[in-house]
């Protein structure tokens, strides 16, 4: 019976002496950035606001505010900003309050959120889009 428990002590003991004393420090996560963009989009109009992405990740775009009228359809898409103009990459044509396109970038680099009428608007609307993005 002693020699069951010596080696129950010896394989504790050398268990316990068998652990890894390798360190690794994890790589930290990046804090999203929230860009919060405030306009005023008239009959027939578009609205287009830039930002940068400093890295690759995924981008979301939701129209967070609308007024006058809360409950009309828009339009809002993400896209990559050309120096000129928003080429279009993800578009949700009928929009409303709430309404979120999401994507990703591949790379770093200068993206764009569009804001547009799809034909519902009567009168100017004020809204707001947030973008989250690394």
């Amino acid at each position: 019976m002693s020699r069951l428990k010596l080696f129950a002590v010896v394989f504790a003991l050398g268990a316990a002496g068998c652990h890894s004393t390798s360190t690794t420090t994890p790589t930290p996560t990046p804090n999203p950035i929230t860009d919060t963009f405030l306009g005023t989009l008239t009959v027939n109009g578009g609205v287009t606001h830039q930002f940068a992405a400093a890295r690759s990740g995924t981008i979301q775009e939701t129209l967070t505010a609308l007024s006058p009228d809360s409950t009309v359809i828009l339009g809002i898409s993400l896209g990559t900003w050309n120096g000129n103009s928003c080429q279009v990459v993800l578009a949700k044509d009928n929009a409303t309050l709430g309404s979120i396109v999401l994507g990703t970038a591949s790379s770093a680099g200068t993206l764009c959120a569009r804001v547009y009428d799809v034909g519902n608007l009567t009168e100017p609307a004020s809204y707001e889009i947030t973008v989250v993005h690394n």
